[in-house]
Parts: C-alpha cells; structure tokens; sequence
C-alpha cells in the first residue's frame, strides 16, 4: 500500500524551496501556497486546484520538503481516519493515502480555487467507541473552526473530550476519545511557535496592509526589532524602531515591551528603557509608518524618580479619546504593582487629566506581579487583559478584567484565561489584534521546551457570556489558521 500518491502538477510546488512554513519551519505560508496553486492550475490547464496542508503528525514523504500539496480539480476527504498497526491513514476523494504517525491522528485542511464563494467549515468524525448522541451520522459538521488538545478526561467506565466549541463528545472506555478533523476553506494550518526565536514581550499592530510586531531587547545594539506578517504565522524581519544610532538620548539600557498603535495619520512607538537616574521609564517615538524610521520626543512620558515604571500600552475608548495603560514596578523593591491608567494628550505624546489605579495584585494565582496590560473595547465593556506572577517559571498566566467605563472600576473575572499548558510554560504578555478572518487572536510568549527563549505563540480568544476565554491553548497540536 503506498503511503503517499503525486500527480504532475505537485512537481511543480515541489520545485519551490520558499514554500516552508513559517520561522523554523512552523505554520503556513499561504499566500505563497495559492500563487503556486494558480501557477499549477495555469500551466496544467486545469479549471481549480485544491491545496491540502497535513497535521502535524502527517508522514511526510521522503524528499518532500512541504507540509502540504496543491491538487488538481476539487479534493475532498469524508472525515474517515483508519488505524493501520501503531499509525492511522486517510482516503482522499482522489485516492491519496496520507499517513499520520499514531492511531486516530488525521487532520487535514483542503482549501479549494473551485469554490467561488468560500465558506470556511470543519468536520470532526468519532472514533468507533463514540457513544452516539440520536443521529446515525459518525461525524458532525460545525461552521468555522473547531479544534482539540486532544486531553482524554476518565468519567466512571467511560472518557469525554471537550472541543473549542465547548462541545462535550463521550466515549465507551477509559481513555479512549478519538477524533479526526477536516478544516474547509479556512486557510490551511498552523503549529506554534510562529517565531521560534526570543520574542518576549511582543506588541504587535495592523497598519492597513500587514501585521508589525516587535519585541523586548534588553541590551542589544539595536532595539525592539520589526518583523511582519500577512498572516500572523510567517514573519520576515523588517528592521528596528531603535537601530542603534538612533537610540534616545535619555535612555541608558533594558530596552523592554514595545508596541506601536496608531495615533491620527502617524504611529506611536510606546516602550520601556532605563533612565540616566537609574529609573525604568516609558518613553514614545513617532514616525510616518508603522515600520519607522521612529524619532523619540526627547524625554520620558513617563518617569517618576521613586518608582520604575513598564509596560506601556494605549487604547482609544468609543468617544475616540486616547488612554495610556501602565504598571509601576513595584515587585522591584517589594511593593505592590498597581496598573494605572491616564488620559494622553490627543496626539499621544502628553498625558492630561488624572492618573488612575486600574487593578493590583490583589489574587492569589497572581503572586507579586500584575503587568503588561492591553486593553479591547468590545460590546460595552474595556476588557483589560493583564499578566500576572514570575514571568521566569510556570506562574506565570494571563487575566482579565472588565469594565463599563475606560478608567473603571475594573472587575477581574477571577482564574487566569490562559496558563502552561500543552508543553509551553509562562505564556504571558500578549497583544489581542483580529486575524485576517476577523477572529480576535492574542498573539504571546511562552518559554520554550529548553527554557532558553520566550518564543512567540499565537491562539483564539473565543467570547461566551460577556468574558473571553482561550480553550485549548496554549496549542501545541495543528489548528485552522487565525
């Protein structure tokens, strides 16, 4: 039996080294995978293409060097996913067999130029101790996108699994959840981490065409380097805010969390760095593009010779008034860590009216720390993501609180949405942005399996009952892209 079947046209995407997917070989780079599905189509003569990326767990063939295939015509597959010895396998509507390393660990996504009016679905098919709701069906369709971390929960003699969707299949037997996943027209897969390398901190921003994220530096000659993406899975590095001629005069060192937002025509760099006195400080830079060059306003926005202060970052509330979001460091020298909030000037580079204290740290999963906050305006309420304890071990989680105003009073709706999990620790320090789907996404890190580097993830937020959560991350498996 072969495990794997080509057809002419992949030749063609096999010929192209630049179809990898992501830093370290991580993600998707779809728009790169669709022109060459239309190159295959045009020069085959062929009507449509279908592209189909494989889990994480696919036996990728020898030689092979991509996660997925460009097919002629439109492929499909029924969901089906047959055990062979220790690993599984699919039957593709066109007769492929890809195989998946372990028992019930198909997952594919086929993404079609046949379909004019796409609509992005997914199929999850039960494995055979499925205990049956009362339909005959092995398998449910769910519009958008639905996923597993594939944890098996033993309930007396029999187990359940609980989906992104919050649905709750059961299972005859101990341990025994076994599912498959068919993703329609929902752009391919992913796998985290998007950015392999240090990225701590990452603030990221859309400026109309792409997404820039940069990151803490510390001491590096350059500070907070640029990287975009079309995708928020493959990024290509885009230079510096600070390139090392460039640095602020005021500034001597510990360059830490950056964002860039949008104030009026222009942007705002917000950030950290150490002032001449010793003090952390909040500094801003502007420039014309969110890519720079950027040019510091000459001295601290923020600087209070008593107090470090970090983790700058700004929201505008629904009147289009401008908000400045901080913390003071306090943990530093054994004291609280308030985060405050304060009316910015219109042009962003000024604060006006009355600081205010947001929240503190004030529950117990939060340790000594709450810092690095972003805040969202969503259906009445300021949500105020935050994260809170020791960013160096597995404490370390994200929270939120709410509120009907942009100063408060803040509300903490209690347990961390986000913490380590799926072999990822301390994930924390997150941007909230919305995907190219129009999914609310929180792009974040998380130390790495050798706990060398704060890599960089990203996950769905899902919102249920005016608070949001984040099932089944952090990911470590194949998810639909954002």
């Amino acid at each position: 039996m072969k495990k794997h079947q080509f057809v002419s046209t992949l030749a063609i995407v096999s010929a192209v080294p630049a179809l990898m997917y992501g830093c370290g070989g991580e993600g998707v780079d779809l728009e790169s995978k669709t022109e060459v599905a239309a190159v295959a189509s045009t020069e085959a003569g062929l009507a449509c293409t279908t592209t189909i990326t494989y889990g994480d767990a696919w036996m990728r063939p020898s030689g092979h060097t991509a996660q997925f295939d460009v097919a002629s015509g439109s492929v499909t597959w029924d969901g089906t996913c047959y055990n062979d010895g220790v690993n599984s396998y699919a039957v593709l509507s066109n007769g492929w067999r890809p195989y998946f390393l372990g028992l019930n660990s198909c997952v594919m996504a086929f993404d079609s130029t046949c379909n004019t009016a796409p609509t992005c679905s997914t199929r999850i098919t039960y494995g055979a101790a499925w205990i049956h709701p009362s339909h005959p069906a092995m398998y449910d369709d769910a519009g958008g996108r639905v996923f597993w971390d594939r944890g098996c929960v033993n309930e007396g003699t029999n187990s359940y699994a609980v989906l992104s969707n919050n649905w709750k299949p059961y299972f005859t037997g101990s341990n025994a959840c076994a599912m498959s996943f068919r993703y329609t027209d929902c752009g391919g897969l992913y796998k985290n981490p998007v950015f392999p390398n240090d990225c701590a901190d990452p603030g990221v921003v859309h400026d109309g065409t792409q997404y820039i994220a940069t990151c803490t530096s510390g001491g590096a000659a350059d500070a907070f380097p640029l990287r975009t993406s079309k995708d928020l899975v493959t990024w290509t590095s885009a230079g510096f805010i600070f390139p090392s001629a460039r640095k602020p005069t005021w500034a001597r060192g510990d360059y830490w969390a950056p964002e860039i937002h949008r104030v009026g025509s222009g942007y705002i760099a917000y950030y950290t760095a150490r002032h001449a006195d010793g003090k952390l400080s909040i500094g801003a830079a502007t420039a014309t593009s969110a890519l720079g060059p950027f040019t510091d306003i000459g001295a601290p926005l923020v600087h209070d010779s008593a107090m470090g202060m970090i983790d700058a970052t700004m929201f505008v509330d629904t009147a289009g008034t401008r908000y400045l979001v901080w913390k003071a460091d306090g943990n530093a020298v054994g004291q609280p860590t308030p985060i405050y909030g304060q009316q910015l000037s219109a042009d962003g580079r000024s604060l006006v009216g009355t600081r205010r204290t947001l929240i503190s740290n004030n529950l117990a999963w939060e340790g000594g720390v709450v810092e690095a906050p972003w805040v969202v305006a969503k259906d009445g309420y300021y949500y105020l993501f935050y994260s809170g304890n020791a960013y160096y071990n597995s404490t370390y989680a994200i929270g939120v609180a709410r509120a009907t105003s942009p100063l408060g009073p803040y509300t903490k709706l209690g347990a961390p949405i986000l913490k380590t999990a799926g072999g990822w620790v301390g994930p924390g320090h997150g941007s909230v942005v919305l995907s190219p789907a129009g999914t609310t996404t929180m792009v974040y890190h998380a130390w790495n399996s050798a706990h060398t580097a704060r890599v960089m993830l990203i996950d769905p937020i899902h919102w249920s009952n005016g608070w949001p959560a984040m099932p089944e991350a952090p990911s470590a498996n194949s998810r639909p892209m954002p």
